[in-house]
Protein backbone atom coordinates (compact mmCIF):
# COMPACT_ATOMS: atom_id res chain seq x y z
CA UNK A 1 0.00 0.00 0.00
CA UNK A 2 0.88 3.73 -1.05
CA UNK A 3 1.84 5.83 2.14
CA UNK A 4 -0.69 8.08 3.24
CA UNK A 5 0.94 10.96 2.93
CA UNK A 6 2.08 9.90 -0.65
CA UNK A 7 1.40 12.52 -3.34
CA UNK A 8 -1.39 12.08 -5.95
CA UNK A 9 -0.36 11.59 -9.34
CA UNK A 10 -0.60 14.70 -11.42
CA UNK A 11 -3.08 14.16 -13.83
CA UNK A 12 -1.59 16.11 -17.01
CA UNK A 13 -5.29 15.88 -18.94
CA UNK A 14 -7.68 17.29 -16.32
CA UNK A 15 -10.57 18.13 -19.35
CA UNK A 16 -13.43 15.80 -18.71
CA UNK A 17 -15.73 14.56 -21.20
CA UNK A 18 -18.76 15.69 -19.45
CA UNK A 19 -17.05 19.09 -18.91
CA UNK A 20 -17.06 19.93 -22.59
CA UNK A 21 -20.08 17.82 -23.55
CA UNK A 22 -22.19 20.76 -21.51
CA UNK A 23 -20.65 23.58 -23.37
CA UNK A 24 -23.28 24.75 -25.82
CA UNK A 25 -20.41 26.04 -28.23
CA UNK A 26 -19.22 22.53 -28.66
CA UNK A 27 -22.42 21.42 -30.23
CA UNK A 28 -23.64 24.62 -31.92
CA UNK A 29 -21.58 25.32 -34.40
CA UNK A 30 -21.56 21.33 -35.95
CA UNK A 31 -25.15 20.99 -35.28
CA UNK A 32 -25.91 23.91 -38.18
CA UNK A 33 -23.12 23.13 -40.44
CA UNK A 34 -24.19 19.36 -40.95
CA UNK A 35 -27.75 20.44 -40.49
CA UNK A 36 -27.05 23.23 -43.42
CA UNK A 37 -25.21 20.95 -45.58
CA UNK A 38 -27.16 17.74 -45.54
CA UNK A 39 -30.59 19.53 -46.49
CA UNK A 40 -28.67 21.78 -49.44
CA UNK A 41 -27.71 18.07 -50.46
CA UNK A 42 -30.94 16.38 -50.59
CA UNK A 43 -32.69 19.43 -52.27
CA UNK A 44 -30.03 19.70 -54.93
CA UNK A 45 -29.94 15.68 -55.80
CA UNK A 46 -33.72 14.48 -54.90
CA UNK A 47 -35.20 17.94 -56.33
CA UNK A 48 -33.56 17.19 -60.11
CA UNK A 49 -34.52 13.94 -59.85
CA UNK A 50 -37.67 13.17 -58.35
CA UNK A 51 -39.95 13.84 -61.40
CA UNK A 52 -38.33 13.67 -64.95
CA UNK A 53 -41.50 12.98 -66.70
CA UNK A 54 -42.81 15.99 -65.06
CA UNK A 55 -40.30 18.02 -65.91
CA UNK A 56 -38.97 17.48 -69.06
CA UNK A 57 -39.32 19.78 -72.24
CA UNK A 58 -37.67 20.07 -75.40
CA UNK A 59 -35.71 16.74 -75.14
CA UNK A 60 -34.70 16.79 -79.05
CA UNK A 61 -36.21 13.74 -81.75
CA UNK A 62 -35.55 13.56 -84.88
CA UNK A 63 -39.17 12.77 -87.51
CA UNK A 64 -38.41 11.60 -90.56
CA UNK A 65 -41.17 11.12 -92.80
CA UNK A 66 -40.37 9.66 -96.56
CA UNK A 67 -43.82 8.30 -97.40
CA UNK A 68 -44.82 9.01 -100.87
CA UNK A 69 -48.36 8.74 -100.55
CA UNK A 70 -50.90 7.26 -102.62
CA UNK A 71 -53.62 7.82 -104.79
CA UNK A 72 -57.27 6.39 -103.51
CA UNK A 73 -60.33 7.53 -106.00
CA UNK A 74 -59.54 10.90 -106.93
CA UNK A 75 -58.31 11.59 -103.47
CA UNK A 76 -54.41 11.81 -102.71
CA UNK A 77 -53.54 10.12 -99.50
CA UNK A 78 -50.26 10.94 -97.34
CA UNK A 79 -50.83 9.11 -93.87
CA UNK A 80 -47.35 9.56 -93.26
CA UNK A 81 -48.08 13.28 -93.03
CA UNK A 82 -51.09 13.27 -91.53
CA UNK A 83 -48.82 11.13 -88.57
CA UNK A 84 -46.49 13.89 -88.57
CA UNK A 85 -48.75 16.33 -88.10
CA UNK A 86 -50.55 14.60 -85.59
CA UNK A 87 -47.36 14.31 -83.36
CA UNK A 88 -46.97 18.52 -84.05
CA UNK A 89 -50.49 19.67 -83.21
CA UNK A 90 -50.74 16.96 -80.33
CA UNK A 91 -50.08 18.69 -76.62
CA UNK A 92 -48.44 15.85 -75.23
CA UNK A 93 -46.11 15.40 -77.68
CA UNK A 94 -45.15 19.06 -78.64
CA UNK A 95 -44.84 20.30 -74.68
CA UNK A 96 -42.44 17.67 -74.19
CA UNK A 97 -40.31 16.85 -77.44
CA UNK A 98 -38.42 19.27 -80.18
CA UNK A 99 -39.79 17.22 -83.33
CA UNK A 100 -37.36 18.63 -85.99
CA UNK A 101 -38.85 17.52 -89.54
CA UNK A 102 -35.42 16.32 -91.23
CA UNK A 103 -34.20 13.96 -94.15
CA UNK A 104 -32.50 9.93 -92.74
CA UNK A 105 -29.07 11.22 -93.58
CA UNK A 106 -29.46 14.33 -91.17
CA UNK A 107 -31.07 12.81 -88.56
CA UNK A 108 -28.22 9.61 -88.77
CA UNK A 109 -25.51 12.61 -88.18
CA UNK A 110 -27.45 14.23 -85.29
CA UNK A 111 -27.74 10.79 -83.03
CA UNK A 112 -23.86 10.49 -84.16
CA UNK A 113 -23.18 13.46 -82.24
CA UNK A 114 -25.58 12.99 -79.16
CA UNK A 115 -27.79 15.74 -80.51
CA UNK A 116 -31.32 13.59 -80.69
CA UNK A 117 -32.16 10.75 -78.14
CA UNK A 118 -34.34 9.10 -80.99
CA UNK A 119 -36.00 9.44 -84.60
CA UNK A 120 -39.29 8.57 -85.95
CA UNK A 121 -38.75 6.93 -89.78
CA UNK A 122 -42.03 7.14 -91.72
CA UNK A 123 -40.77 4.20 -94.88
CA UNK A 124 -41.57 5.44 -98.78
CA UNK A 125 -44.32 2.82 -99.12
CA UNK A 126 -46.10 3.39 -95.85
CA UNK A 127 -49.61 4.99 -97.45
CA UNK A 128 -49.34 2.59 -100.20
CA UNK A 129 -49.24 -0.40 -98.01
CA UNK A 130 -51.63 0.58 -95.54
CA UNK A 131 -54.26 0.85 -98.30
CA UNK A 132 -53.07 -2.65 -100.00
CA UNK A 133 -53.69 -4.64 -96.86
CA UNK A 134 -56.93 -3.22 -96.31
CA UNK A 135 -58.12 -4.16 -99.40
CA UNK A 136 -58.87 -0.52 -100.99
CA UNK A 137 -57.90 0.11 -104.82
CA UNK A 138 -55.48 2.57 -104.60
CA UNK A 139 -53.02 3.74 -106.97
CA UNK A 140 -49.53 2.57 -106.28
CA UNK A 141 -50.46 0.12 -103.73
CA UNK A 142 -50.31 -2.91 -105.37
CA UNK A 143 -46.73 -5.06 -106.29
CA UNK A 144 -43.45 -4.09 -105.50
CA UNK A 145 -42.02 -2.03 -103.28
CA UNK A 146 -44.84 -0.38 -102.23
CA UNK A 147 -46.42 -2.88 -100.63
CA UNK A 148 -43.42 -4.61 -98.66
CA UNK A 149 -43.72 -5.59 -94.93
CA UNK A 150 -41.18 -3.46 -93.68
CA UNK A 151 -43.39 -0.28 -95.40
CA UNK A 152 -46.34 -1.31 -93.10
CA UNK A 153 -44.36 -0.18 -89.98
CA UNK A 154 -43.06 3.39 -88.63
CA UNK A 155 -39.56 2.70 -87.20
CA UNK A 156 -38.52 4.31 -83.88
CA UNK A 157 -34.24 4.46 -83.98
CA UNK A 158 -33.32 5.18 -80.24
CA UNK A 159 -30.15 6.73 -79.54
CA UNK A 160 -28.73 5.43 -75.91
CA UNK A 161 -25.40 6.56 -76.29
CA UNK A 162 -27.14 9.86 -76.01
CA UNK A 163 -28.35 8.99 -72.52
CA UNK A 164 -30.48 5.91 -71.33
CA UNK A 165 -33.08 7.84 -69.68
CA UNK A 166 -33.68 10.67 -72.31
CA UNK A 167 -33.59 7.44 -74.62
CA UNK A 168 -36.41 6.21 -71.79
CA UNK A 169 -38.31 9.35 -71.63
CA UNK A 170 -39.00 10.08 -75.41
CA UNK A 171 -40.41 6.41 -76.33
CA UNK A 172 -42.47 6.85 -73.27
CA UNK A 173 -44.01 10.50 -75.00
CA UNK A 174 -43.71 8.86 -78.69
CA UNK A 175 -45.35 5.05 -78.09
CA UNK A 176 -49.01 6.45 -76.48
CA UNK A 177 -49.07 9.56 -79.48
CA UNK A 178 -48.27 7.10 -82.29
CA UNK A 179 -50.97 4.54 -81.18
CA UNK A 180 -53.36 7.48 -80.67
CA UNK A 181 -52.36 7.92 -84.48
CA UNK A 182 -53.38 4.29 -85.01
CA UNK A 183 -56.56 5.16 -83.98
CA UNK A 184 -57.41 7.66 -86.29
CA UNK A 185 -56.32 6.36 -88.94
CA UNK A 186 -57.88 2.92 -88.21
CA UNK A 187 -61.48 4.99 -88.20
CA UNK A 188 -60.75 6.59 -91.85
CA UNK A 189 -59.72 3.38 -92.99
CA UNK A 190 -62.38 1.39 -91.87
CA UNK A 191 -65.18 3.85 -93.42
CA UNK A 192 -62.91 4.08 -96.23
CA UNK A 193 -63.23 0.01 -96.44
CA UNK A 194 -66.62 -0.19 -95.87
CA UNK A 195 -67.48 2.24 -98.14
CA UNK A 196 -65.55 0.19 -101.08
CA UNK A 197 -66.88 -3.05 -99.87
CA UNK A 198 -70.23 -1.89 -100.00
CA UNK A 199 -69.89 -1.00 -103.21
CA UNK A 200 -68.43 -4.41 -104.46
CA UNK A 201 -70.39 -6.56 -102.96
CA UNK A 202 -73.20 -4.82 -104.75
CA UNK A 203 -71.73 -5.55 -107.68
CA UNK A 204 -70.57 -8.90 -107.23
CA UNK A 205 -74.03 -10.33 -105.83
CA UNK A 206 -75.53 -9.01 -109.53
CA UNK A 207 -72.86 -11.03 -111.39
CA UNK A 208 -72.13 -13.80 -108.98
CA UNK A 209 -74.91 -14.47 -106.32
CA UNK A 210 -72.87 -16.01 -103.07
CA UNK A 211 -69.80 -16.78 -104.29
CA UNK A 212 -68.82 -13.08 -103.83
CA UNK A 213 -70.42 -13.03 -100.13
CA UNK A 214 -67.80 -16.10 -99.51
CA UNK A 215 -64.96 -14.31 -100.91
CA UNK A 216 -65.31 -11.42 -98.44
CA UNK A 217 -66.05 -13.58 -95.70
CA UNK A 218 -62.34 -15.30 -96.41
CA UNK A 219 -60.90 -12.52 -96.45
CA UNK A 220 -62.74 -10.08 -93.88
CA UNK A 221 -61.23 -11.94 -90.34
CA UNK A 222 -57.16 -10.96 -91.52
CA UNK A 223 -58.65 -7.17 -92.75
CA UNK A 224 -61.22 -6.59 -89.64
CA UNK A 225 -57.83 -7.48 -87.68
CA UNK A 226 -55.40 -4.96 -89.72
CA UNK A 227 -58.42 -1.84 -89.60
CA UNK A 228 -58.55 -2.74 -85.49
CA UNK A 229 -54.44 -1.31 -85.29
CA UNK A 230 -53.36 -0.12 -88.57
CA UNK A 231 -49.87 0.95 -87.31
CA UNK A 232 -47.29 -1.06 -85.86
CA UNK A 233 -44.00 0.81 -84.36
CA UNK A 234 -40.79 -0.96 -84.69
CA UNK A 235 -38.07 -0.09 -81.97
CA UNK A 236 -34.72 -0.76 -82.57
CA UNK A 237 -30.97 0.88 -81.52
CA UNK A 238 -29.27 3.23 -83.79
CA UNK A 239 -25.56 2.26 -82.79
CA UNK A 240 -25.90 0.64 -79.55
CA UNK A 241 -23.22 1.55 -76.62
CA UNK A 242 -19.71 0.14 -76.89
CA UNK A 243 -19.07 -2.97 -75.08
CA UNK A 244 -17.93 -2.46 -71.67
CA UNK A 245 -19.12 0.65 -71.51
CA UNK A 246 -21.97 -0.17 -68.18
CA UNK A 247 -24.72 0.31 -70.93
CA UNK A 248 -23.83 3.58 -71.94
CA UNK A 249 -22.89 5.12 -68.41
CA UNK A 250 -19.36 4.81 -68.62
CA UNK A 251 -19.08 8.39 -69.76
CA UNK A 252 -20.74 9.66 -66.45
CA UNK A 253 -18.97 7.31 -64.20
CA UNK A 254 -15.62 8.65 -65.76
CA UNK A 255 -16.76 12.45 -65.08
CA UNK A 256 -17.58 12.16 -61.74
CA UNK A 257 -14.55 10.31 -60.83
CA UNK A 258 -12.66 13.25 -63.32
CA UNK A 259 -14.15 15.66 -60.91
CA UNK A 260 -13.32 13.84 -57.79
CA UNK A 261 -9.78 13.93 -58.93
CA UNK A 262 -9.41 17.41 -58.95
CA UNK A 263 -11.70 17.77 -55.39
CA UNK A 264 -9.19 15.78 -53.64
CA UNK A 265 -6.42 16.63 -54.76
CA UNK A 266 -7.28 20.25 -53.72
CA UNK A 267 -8.59 19.04 -50.69
CA UNK A 268 -5.34 17.40 -50.00
CA UNK A 269 -2.74 20.14 -50.90
CA UNK A 270 -4.57 22.36 -48.76
CA UNK A 271 -4.03 20.25 -45.65
CA UNK A 272 -0.48 19.11 -46.37
CA UNK A 273 0.82 22.38 -47.66
CA UNK A 274 -0.43 24.68 -45.23
CA UNK A 275 1.21 21.48 -42.78
CA UNK A 276 4.34 22.07 -44.34
CA UNK A 277 4.62 25.55 -44.22
CA UNK A 278 3.22 25.38 -40.47
CA UNK A 279 0.21 26.61 -40.71
CA UNK A 280 -1.65 23.57 -40.28
CA UNK A 281 -1.01 20.67 -37.96
CA UNK A 282 -0.53 16.63 -39.38
CA UNK A 283 -1.46 14.07 -37.35
CA UNK A 284 -0.90 10.61 -37.77
CA UNK A 285 -1.92 7.65 -35.95
CA UNK A 286 -0.63 8.88 -32.72
CA UNK A 287 2.14 11.32 -33.62
CA UNK A 288 0.73 14.46 -33.55
CA UNK A 289 2.88 17.57 -35.68
CA UNK A 290 3.16 21.07 -36.01
CA UNK A 291 6.28 22.50 -37.63
CA UNK A 292 7.49 26.34 -37.35
CA UNK A 293 5.28 28.67 -39.48
CA UNK A 294 7.66 30.22 -42.38
CA UNK A 295 6.70 33.89 -43.30
CA UNK A 296 5.32 33.39 -46.68
CA UNK A 297 2.57 35.28 -48.29
CA UNK A 298 -1.32 34.07 -49.01
CA UNK A 299 -0.16 35.08 -52.61
CA UNK A 300 2.78 32.68 -52.64
CA UNK A 301 1.21 29.87 -50.37
CA UNK A 302 -1.45 30.21 -53.70
CA UNK A 303 0.74 29.78 -56.18
CA UNK A 304 2.94 26.98 -54.56
CA UNK A 305 -0.77 25.09 -54.28
CA UNK A 306 -2.02 25.91 -58.05
CA UNK A 307 1.57 24.45 -58.78
CA UNK A 308 1.39 21.21 -57.41
CA UNK A 309 -2.01 20.77 -58.62
CA UNK A 310 -0.95 20.73 -62.23
CA UNK A 311 1.63 18.25 -61.44
CA UNK A 312 -1.13 16.01 -58.98
CA UNK A 313 -3.81 15.67 -61.23
CA UNK A 314 -1.53 14.58 -64.46
CA UNK A 315 -0.68 11.81 -62.24
CA UNK A 316 -3.96 10.79 -61.06
CA UNK A 317 -6.05 11.36 -63.94
CA UNK A 318 -3.21 9.26 -65.69
CA UNK A 319 -3.38 6.28 -63.10
CA UNK A 320 -7.44 6.75 -63.93
CA UNK A 321 -7.37 6.02 -67.71
CA UNK A 322 -4.47 3.00 -66.88
CA UNK A 323 -7.19 1.33 -64.76
CA UNK A 324 -10.33 1.99 -66.53
CA UNK A 325 -9.39 1.44 -69.98
CA UNK A 326 -6.57 -0.96 -68.92
CA UNK A 327 -7.00 -3.15 -65.67
CA UNK A 328 -10.94 -2.82 -65.75
CA UNK A 329 -10.98 -3.20 -69.32
CA UNK A 330 -13.37 -0.19 -70.22
CA UNK A 331 -13.94 0.68 -73.72
CA UNK A 332 -11.44 3.80 -74.34
CA UNK A 333 -10.97 4.30 -78.19
CA UNK A 334 -8.47 7.47 -77.50
CA UNK A 335 -7.40 6.54 -74.16
CA UNK A 336 -4.49 9.80 -74.82
CA UNK A 337 -7.08 12.60 -75.57
CA UNK A 338 -8.99 11.14 -72.87
CA UNK A 339 -6.01 11.70 -70.64
CA UNK A 340 -5.53 15.43 -71.77
CA UNK A 341 -9.50 16.13 -71.85
CA UNK A 342 -9.28 14.63 -68.07
CA UNK A 343 -6.23 16.40 -66.74
CA UNK A 344 -7.54 19.50 -68.06
CA UNK A 345 -10.82 19.41 -66.23
CA UNK A 346 -9.39 17.89 -62.85
CA UNK A 347 -7.14 20.93 -63.39
CA UNK A 348 -9.78 23.53 -63.31
CA UNK A 349 -11.50 21.70 -60.26
CA UNK A 350 -9.00 21.55 -58.14
CA UNK A 351 -7.63 25.21 -58.63
CA UNK A 352 -11.02 26.23 -57.90
CA UNK A 353 -11.01 24.08 -54.82
CA UNK A 354 -8.20 25.72 -53.63
CA UNK A 355 -9.38 29.15 -54.22
CA UNK A 356 -12.21 27.99 -51.58
CA UNK A 357 -9.96 27.06 -49.19
CA UNK A 358 -8.05 29.96 -49.72
CA UNK A 359 -11.14 32.40 -49.42
CA UNK A 360 -13.19 30.70 -47.03
CA UNK A 361 -10.93 29.31 -44.80
CA UNK A 362 -12.07 25.49 -43.64
CA UNK A 363 -15.61 26.35 -45.08
CA UNK A 364 -14.24 26.11 -48.48
CA UNK A 365 -14.47 22.80 -48.12
CA UNK A 366 -18.21 22.17 -47.68
CA UNK A 367 -19.00 25.10 -50.11
CA UNK A 368 -16.81 23.15 -53.28
CA UNK A 369 -18.29 19.96 -51.85
CA UNK A 370 -22.10 21.52 -52.67
CA UNK A 371 -20.68 23.35 -55.65
CA UNK A 372 -18.68 20.72 -57.80
CA UNK A 373 -19.95 17.89 -56.67
CA UNK A 374 -23.81 17.72 -55.59
CA UNK A 375 -25.07 20.61 -57.67
CA UNK A 376 -22.71 18.95 -60.63
CA UNK A 377 -24.81 15.50 -59.55
CA UNK A 378 -28.02 17.16 -59.81
CA UNK A 379 -27.71 19.14 -63.41
CA UNK A 380 -24.69 17.68 -65.01
CA UNK A 381 -27.63 15.14 -67.14
CA UNK A 382 -25.78 12.17 -66.81
CA UNK A 383 -28.99 10.29 -64.99
CA UNK A 384 -31.66 12.51 -65.36
CA UNK A 385 -31.31 14.36 -69.20
CA UNK A 386 -30.68 18.07 -69.10
CA UNK A 387 -34.05 18.85 -71.02
CA UNK A 388 -35.73 16.35 -67.84
CA UNK A 389 -34.24 18.84 -64.92
CA UNK A 390 -36.13 21.79 -63.15
CA UNK A 391 -35.99 25.50 -64.92
CA UNK A 392 -33.32 26.28 -61.99
CA UNK A 393 -31.43 22.93 -62.41
CA UNK A 394 -31.29 23.93 -66.87
CA UNK A 395 -29.70 27.21 -65.19
CA UNK A 396 -26.98 25.67 -63.34
CA UNK A 397 -25.90 23.31 -65.51
CA UNK A 398 -24.95 25.88 -67.93
CA UNK A 399 -21.98 26.66 -65.65
CA UNK A 400 -21.52 23.75 -63.53
CA UNK A 401 -18.09 21.72 -64.34
CA UNK A 402 -19.90 18.11 -64.49
CA UNK A 403 -22.04 18.14 -67.05
CA UNK A 404 -18.42 20.03 -69.17
CA UNK A 405 -16.55 16.93 -68.00
CA UNK A 406 -19.32 14.79 -68.85
CA UNK A 407 -20.16 15.91 -72.70
CA UNK A 408 -16.44 15.83 -73.27
CA UNK A 409 -16.46 12.34 -72.25
CA UNK A 410 -19.21 11.09 -73.99
CA UNK A 411 -18.12 12.09 -77.25
CA UNK A 412 -14.52 10.88 -76.84
CA UNK A 413 -15.82 7.52 -75.46
CA UNK A 414 -19.02 7.22 -78.16
CA UNK A 415 -18.49 9.64 -80.98
CA UNK A 416 -15.71 8.62 -82.16
CA UNK A 417 -14.12 12.18 -80.35
CA UNK A 418 -16.29 14.63 -82.73
CA UNK A 419 -15.36 18.00 -82.04
CA UNK A 420 -19.07 19.36 -82.49
CA UNK A 421 -20.28 16.18 -80.46
CA UNK A 422 -19.26 17.68 -77.09
CA UNK A 423 -15.66 17.89 -76.97
CA UNK A 424 -15.18 21.29 -77.98
CA UNK A 425 -18.11 22.76 -75.65
CA UNK A 426 -16.45 20.32 -72.54
CA UNK A 427 -12.79 21.33 -73.55
CA UNK A 428 -13.20 25.03 -73.87
CA UNK A 429 -15.56 25.65 -70.57
CA UNK A 430 -12.70 23.88 -68.63
CA UNK A 431 -10.35 25.99 -69.67
CA UNK A 432 -12.55 29.49 -69.02
CA UNK A 433 -12.90 27.77 -65.63
CA UNK A 434 -9.82 27.24 -65.29
CA UNK A 435 -8.78 30.59 -66.03
CA UNK A 436 -11.99 31.95 -63.89
CA UNK A 437 -10.77 30.40 -61.03
CA UNK A 438 -7.25 31.74 -61.55
CA UNK A 439 -8.17 35.15 -61.99
CA UNK A 440 -10.30 34.89 -58.89
CA UNK A 441 -8.07 33.34 -57.00
CA UNK A 442 -5.29 36.15 -57.68
CA UNK A 443 -7.84 38.81 -57.29
CA UNK A 444 -8.95 37.86 -53.95
CA UNK A 445 -5.37 36.22 -52.11
CA UNK A 446 -3.90 39.91 -53.47
CA UNK A 447 -5.85 41.54 -51.76
CA UNK A 448 -5.87 39.92 -48.29
CA UNK A 449 -2.25 40.19 -48.59
CA UNK A 450 -2.65 44.36 -49.56
CA UNK A 451 -5.19 45.02 -46.80
CA UNK A 452 -2.76 42.97 -44.31
CA UNK A 453 -4.92 40.09 -43.36
CA UNK A 454 -2.57 37.60 -43.05
CA UNK A 455 -2.96 34.17 -42.02
CA UNK A 456 -0.63 34.92 -38.95
CA UNK A 457 0.43 38.56 -37.95
CA UNK A 458 4.05 39.14 -38.37
CA UNK A 459 4.46 40.39 -34.89
CA UNK A 460 2.71 36.93 -33.52
CA UNK A 461 4.82 35.42 -36.15
CA UNK A 462 8.23 36.66 -34.67
CA UNK A 463 7.06 35.20 -31.10
CA UNK A 464 6.56 32.05 -32.45
CA UNK A 465 10.20 31.94 -34.32
CA UNK A 466 11.30 33.46 -30.70
CA UNK A 467 10.05 30.71 -28.79
CA UNK A 468 10.65 27.75 -30.86
CA UNK A 469 14.52 29.33 -31.11
CA UNK A 470 14.34 29.60 -26.81
CA UNK A 471 13.22 25.96 -26.77
CA UNK A 472 15.41 24.17 -29.14
CA UNK A 473 18.44 26.22 -27.37
CA UNK A 474 16.95 24.96 -24.00
CA UNK A 475 16.48 21.07 -24.94
CA UNK A 476 19.86 21.16 -27.09
CA UNK A 477 22.13 20.93 -23.80
CA UNK A 478 19.74 18.66 -22.01
CA UNK A 479 19.88 16.08 -25.05
CA UNK A 480 23.96 16.68 -25.17
CA UNK A 481 24.13 14.85 -21.85
CA UNK A 482 22.40 12.35 -22.66
CA UNK A 483 20.38 9.94 -20.29
CA UNK A 484 21.43 9.75 -16.72
CA UNK A 485 22.59 6.61 -14.85
CA UNK A 486 19.82 5.42 -12.44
Amino acid sequence: MAPKDATPPRDDFPVRVHDLLRERAVWVLPLILASVVVSAMTALYLASAVDPLGHVRGLPVEVVNNDRGATLGAEHLDIGSRIEAGLQASPEVSRRLRLEPVTLPEAERAMSRGRAYATVVIPPGFTASLLAQAGLPAAGASGGAATRTGDRSVQLLTNPRAGTLGVSLASGVLQPALAAASRTISAQLTAAADTTAGASTGAGTATTGGAATAGAGAGGAATQAFLANPVTVTTSQFHPPPANSALGLSAFYLALLTLMCGFLVGTLLHSTVDAALGYGTSEVGPRWTQLQPKAISRWRTLLIKWVMAAALTAVVTGLMIAIGAGAVGMDAPHPLLLWVFSWLCAASVAAGTIVLFAALGTPGQLVALLLFVYAGLASAGGTVPIEALPGFFRLLSEAEPLRQILAGDRAILYFDAQADAGLTRGAVSAAIGLLCWLALGALIVRWYDRRALHRMNPELLTYVNRAVQDYRAQSKPAEDQGPRAP
